[in-house]
């Protein structure tokens, strides 16, 4: 009988002693959903649609526009925009917005340092989903989203990255001539 009862207190001390595995798996089980929950909150809780301002910036409710209010309902008189050139004379970026469908295109026109009238969207191909666009600090155009600040003078010169996307533009006589057709394909950078 002792054999019996021996084979008895086997099976008994197996149920009685905690699996070592049994609490490896529920350890990990515990560790793992702790690490979702938090990418589930950190994914709530990060800004759409991009990096987020940089650290330090200032919020996007207390940052300048690129000028002025936009000019509401640019109504281009046929399939181009035209401005005075005399109204950049001043040197400061002027924010026009045009609405395609729902969707409100926002570009800038500035003179420049160097004297010339230049056009880029209130967007960059990096920073477009933040949807903070653009404002002005003396010479330079500064990212709102990024901190990144670029010369005048190089405003629909330079493309790609987060320099302000260019806007292509000519003059004929005294007046800025923008096609729309150029200013309704960057619809996309501000949807």
């Amino acid at each position: 009988m002792n054999t019996t009862q021996s084979v008895r207190d086997n099976k008994r001390a197996r149920f009685t002693q905690p699996n070592k595995q049994n609490k490896t798996v529920v350890l990990v089980a515990i560790v793992g959903g702790v690490a979702l929950l938090l990418l589930a909150a950190a994914a709530l809780l990060w800004p759409r649609g991009g990096a987020g301002p940089v650290a330090g910036a200032p919020p996007a409710e207390e940052l300048p526009p690129a000028a002025e209010s936009p000019q509401a309902g640019l109504t281009p008189a046929s399939d181009e925009v035209r401005l005075p050139l005399s109204t950049f004379d001043d040197g400061q970026a002027h924010l026009y917005t045009y609405s395609v469908g729902n969707t409100d295109v926002q570009f800038f026109v500035l003179k420049s340092s160097d004297g010339v009238v230049r056009a880029a969207f209130n967007a960059c191909d990096v920073c477009y989903p933040a949807h903070l666009g653009y404002h002005q600090e003396g010479d330079e155009m500064v990212c709102n989203n990024c901190g990144r600040r670029f010369p005048s003078n190089l405003i629909n010169e330079v493309s790609g990255g987060c320099n302000p996307a260019p806007l292509d533009r000519t003059i004929e006589g005294d007046e800025l001539v923008i096609p729309l057709q150029n200013v309704v394909a960057g619809v996309g950078y501000f949807q």
